[in-house]
């Protein structure tokens, strides 16, 4: 399905029937990296999967894609389809805007779940590499995009998922550039939400990959302990729902999306 937001086209498709659970993906990435969960929520629930602007079939918005701009564009898509309450579950970069959406729009939220994210902004350091990922977008967003989606899995998974990897980077080489570097810029200047996870009153979880290369495990474990969120390890890196469904799986039943 196509809406439009301030009349930019946004991709999202809605299957099956009951509570609802919006699926967000991560940066680079689209709503196929729920190709296979999200048939199975779909079961017993309302899934929508959304692809962010800027990534996927969705246009682009701005210059910068904030958190809190991109929450708007899930609030707007729920208020289309007259949905009044929903779970997310957050995958990376949608985590954020999860977490985002949940402040300004905490009594829509049912169940919030964090795939592989985390509540903390950006580091110094961090926020220095963005800007160099940027300027490598800008002299030659091919590079970029191979190197960041590869990295996305740990380095010696890396040849056995070769073929999704393969995919991702073909989708994520149609993306808009500016949409690109809009997310960078919209993930660099996001704020501390760990007092949103903290004084979210429904169920939270956050699911961590114990091989994570870009959300290390033992900062998220952190982060469950000091916002009082459910933790669950994967035996899997950042990519959890791709590289291990069946655990994947097994704690969707535990948190009864199932």
């Amino acid at each position: 399905m196509i809406t439009y937001f301030k009349q930019i086209p946004i991709h999202y498709t809605i299957k099956g029937e009951g509570p609802c659970i919006v699926l967000l993906h991560g940066f680079l990435l689209s709503s196929s990296i729920w190709i296979d969960l999200a048939p199975k929520l779909s079961k017993k629930n309302k899934v929508i999967t959304i692809d962010l602007p800027g990534h996927g079939k969705s246009g682009s918005i701005s210059e910068i894609h904030t958190m809190e701009l991109m929450a708007e564009v899930v609030n707007y898509i729920l208020e289309e389809n007259n949905i009044l309450k929903a779970s997310i579950i957050g995958h990376s970069m949608g985590g954020y805007i999860a977490l985002a959406f949940t402040e300004k729009y905490k009594s829509k939220v049912e169940t919030l779940v964090l795939l592989n994210s985390t509540t903390l902004p950006d580091s110094p350091e961090r926020k220095i590499n963005r800007d160099r990922a940027i300027r490598v977008i800008q002299s030659n967003s091919q590079v970029f995009i191979k190197m960041a989606i590869t990295s996305l899995f740990p380095e010696n998974k890396q040849t056995e998922y070769n073929s999704e990897i393969e995919l991702f980077i073909k989708e994520a080489l149609g993306f808009p550039k500016k949409g690109i570097i809009a997310a960078i810029n919209g993930m660099k200047n996001r704020k501390d939400l760990t007092s949103v996870l903290q004084n979210f009153k429904g169920g939270k979880y956050m699911i961590c990959g114990e091989k994570d290369p870009i959300i290390p495990f033992n900062e998220a474990k952190k982060v469950a302990k000091t916002s009082k969120a459910t933790l669950k390890n994967v035996k899997s890196g950042h990519m959890s729902v791709n590289e291990n469904i069946d655990e994947i799986t097994n704690i969707m039943h535990f948190i009864d999306f199932l």
